[in-house]
């Protein structure tokens, strides 16, 4: 049909076998010229040459082709050289869409293509006799792209979300929680809070603010706040505009305010993030806002609402996509959050690069699936061994300490705690329904509460229709460096390890050791759930606001440990890691935010010889180093690691986790380890006889051989990965196993 409609237009495009067919008969008639036998000017009577045949090309500058969400693109039309008289024609399934392009100069036009149909979408481009086609796929603004079905039941929050007015969002308009777009205006004051800006303005308000916005313009403290819905998330974009001086934002018409960057930060959490749309973080951070940049988040990216780095990445693209829209292409993107932020910032620039420029991290984990989850579930067996299957008074508080390899004792406690995001039944957030909780006696079908479950997508279901498990202690020698160092007995080994067992699927203790599935473990890998640091994270600037937590008496999940985890998978794949800095531990006196955006800004200046990667490193600002600070505010600048004895590892030293204790690498990426006989060389200290039948009792498959890879173990299957609907670079469909 489209076709017709360009044939009945005037104008249509030679198909694609005319197309190969006309090349191919170009290209012998050229052959057949001889390279130094031009006919223009040896057999055509002394003629001018003939001038060169232009081109057209089409480019979506809003998102990738293949993954257009919403109904409109913003593309960019160019030819290789202009004519007098001739514009660009732009055709969209055959309608005409000319009108929306703007000529920008240098033979280009941009524009907003709407009215995309959800699938397959052809947009025609003719500049005189050149032109070219674009194929985009368009995905419904609900979602999904690519991060498999969407995950059901799901609980709306727009009724509740107040908006920079004080209003409410309202009622959603449909199952996906969507509501319209809204727009205010927010101002700053002298005071140094935010106000809702009269509507209209007729003059400005007595007590607003004046803000540099770091690019050459002082400009009124005046904010552009939309919020809408996206992925079935509610966002926010923030960026400086003043409405009484200014037209609406276009990406021709910029806010002279916006210094063309944009921040987008990330919101923690994880227990009980699913099965709800949440809010967002505030995008009205002052701190970014008054330099100019443009901020923006979605409340699916904060992991107390959303615990599934996967999900999240996809919504990142699609608000992306719509700041683009609004405002045009950015200079660059820094993705910024701690805890689970940190999370989504690692794996959002590893797994989906082009979405940020650079990441600024705190409370860091490599990821969940891996040392996160390996932690917590072991401190669970750890902390279920020591109430009931240990006689009393058999472990000192050292001795349970050092089998753990945590700084205190309470923090065993605290990641059995933790360890609720495993349990089905623990962690439901605030205001989900009762009768729709999973319960294995009473409601055997309901909603499962656990990080497994909400990533169903990726790690496919069991026969039960529950999600597969990557998680796994077969082998698992709990406490045996305690051993070796002196601080257990023999015999507390052995009875730790024969009575420790494992966890099921509902979380119960069992006396097995636990099995992960095979399946899900390759693809824990495969995808990025388990953080490689070979894709997008190789040429990513990280500064990583390195906390400490180690000490807290009554334990806390963000050990220092976690950075140096994945500062080791850098290395290994990349045989090094200096795209990462370590700030601290201690109060950080520089500003890392202006030290991220040096280093950007100076990476793109960058036009030498040199691959993105070099660039990355050469560019680094010569005053953002390793570095820590002790309590009278000192830099002390040292080169990171974990154990060596430094001055910033004597003033926060940092403890380790049960698996490492285990003899488990620092990289901490290994789910299933592959197994080997008991070997009696393996223990410090002589085990009689008896004991060594003991412990081959315990582990009569072997024990964990921890200098080969894992089970299944393998890199990032690619970058972009598709889990459905997109077709395109997909790894697993759960709808289709």
């Amino acid at each position: 049909m489209q076709h017709a409609n360009a044939r009945r237009a005037g104008w249509s495009l030679p198909s694609r076998p005319t197309l190969l067919m006309a090349a191919a008969l170009t290209a012998m008639a050229l052959a057949g010229c001889g390279g130094d036998d031009d006919d223009d000017h040896h057999h055509g009577g002394g003629g001018e040459p003939k001038p060169p045949v232009a081109t057209v090309e089409a480019t979506v500058l809003s998102s990738a082709p293949e993954r257009v969400t919403g109904g409109d693109a913003l593309v960019r039309v160019k030819v290789s050289q202009t004519a007098a008289g001739q514009n660009f024609q732009v055709r969209a399934n055959g309608n005409d869409v000319s009108a929306a392009f703007t000529p920008t100069g240098n033979g280009e036009a941009l524009g907003i293509v709407s009215g995309l149909r959800d699938g397959e979408n052809m947009v025609e481009v003719r500049y005189g006799e050149a032109t070219t086609t674009l194929s985009l796929t368009n995905y419904p603004i609900t979602g999904p792209v690519f991060s498999g079905p969407h995950q059901k039941p799901y609980v709306c929050a727009t009724e509740t979300f107040t908006l920079p007015d004080g209003s409410k969002l309202g009622a959603p308009l449909d199952a996906n929680c969507s509501v319209e777009r809204r727009v205010h205006h927010v101002y700053r004051s002298t005071a140094g809070t935010y106000k809702p800006l009269p509507t209209p303005v007729s003059a400005y308000p007595s007590d607003l603010a004046y803000t540099n916005n770091n690019a050459g313009a002082t400009v009124p403290y005046i904010v552009r706040v939309e919020t809408g819905t996206i992925n079935r998330a509610i966002y926010q974009t923030a960026v400086l505009h003043d409405p009484s001086k200014e037209p609406e934002p276009t990406p021709l018409a910029q806010p002279r305010g916006w210094n063309k960057k944009v921040i987008y930060p990330l919101g923690g959490g994880c227990q009980g993030g699913w099965f709800m749309q949440g809010a967002p973080v505030s995008v009205l951070n002052d701190g970014h806002l008054r330099k100019g940049y443009a901020v923006t988040s979605a409340s699916l990216n904060t992991f107390g609402n959303n615990c599934n780095d996967l999900l999240s990445s996809e919504t990142i693209a699609m608000v992306k996509e719509r700041l683009i829209e609004n405002y045009g292409v950015p200079t660059f993107t820094i993705g910024t959050g701690g805890s689970g932020g940190a999370y989504q910032s690692h794996q959002t620039a590893d797994n989906y690069p082009g979405l940020f420029d650079g990441i600024i991290v705190s409370m860091v984990f490599p990821d969940v699936t891996s040392s996160t989850l390996f932690k917590v579930f072991d401190s669970r067996l750890l902390n279920l061994y020591f109430t009931n299957k240990a006689a009393p008074g058999l472990y000192t508080d050292e001795q349970r300490r050092a089998i753990s390899g945590y700084l205190q004792v309470g923090n065993i406690a605290a990641m059995s705690g933790s360890a609720g995001r495993l349990d089905p039944v623990v962690s439901f957030p605030a205001g989900f329904p009762a009768d729709q909780r999973y319960d294995p006696v009473t409601n055997p079908t309901g909603a499962r509460a656990t990080v497994y479950d909400h990533t169903v997508n990726v790690y496919g279901k069991d026969a039960r229709g529950f999600a597969k498990r990557p998680i796994d202690n077969v082998g698992v020698q709990y406490g045996l460096q305690a051993l070796n160092n002196g601080v257990i007995t023999v015999d507390q080994f052995i009875d730790l390890n024969e009575k420790i067992g494992g966890l099921d699927v509902d979380f119960k203790p069992t006396a097995e050791r636990t099995s992960g599935d095979l399946d899900a473990i390759a693809r824990a890998y495969q995808s990025g759930r388990i953080t490689f640091g070979g894709g997008g994270l190789a040429t990513t600037p990280i500064i990583d606001q390195r906390d400490y937590y180690d000490d807290r008496v009554n334990g806390d999940i963000h050990n220092k440990i976690h950075t140096y985890s994945l500062r080791e998978r850098l290395k290994a794949v990349n045989g090094h890691a200096d795209n990462q800095v370590i700030v601290g531990p201690g109060q950080i006196t520089d500003d890392n935010f202006d030290q991220m955006d040096r280093w950007l800004t100076a990476i793109l200046s960058d036009t030498a010889d040199g691959s993105k990667a070099e660039k990355v490193v050469r560019n680094k600002p010569v005053d953002l180093v390793n570095a820590c600070w002790d309590a009278g505010r000192n830099k002390i600048v040292e080169e990171p690691s974990a154990f060596e004895p430094n001055q910033c590892n004597t003033l926060y030293p940092a403890g380790t986790t049960p698996r490492m204790v285990a003899g488990g690498p620092l990289a901490d990426n290994i789910v299933k380890c592959q197994l080997k006989p008991v070997d009696p060389a393996d223990y410090a200290t002589m085990l009689t006889p008896a004991q060594l039948d003991r412990v081959r009792a315990a582990f009569p498959a072997g024990v964990c051989d921890w200098s080969k890879p894992g089970v299944e173990q393998q890199p990032l299957a690619g970058t972009w990965q598709s889990f459905g609907p997109s077709p395109v670079n997909l790894l697993f469909d759960v709808t289709r196993p």
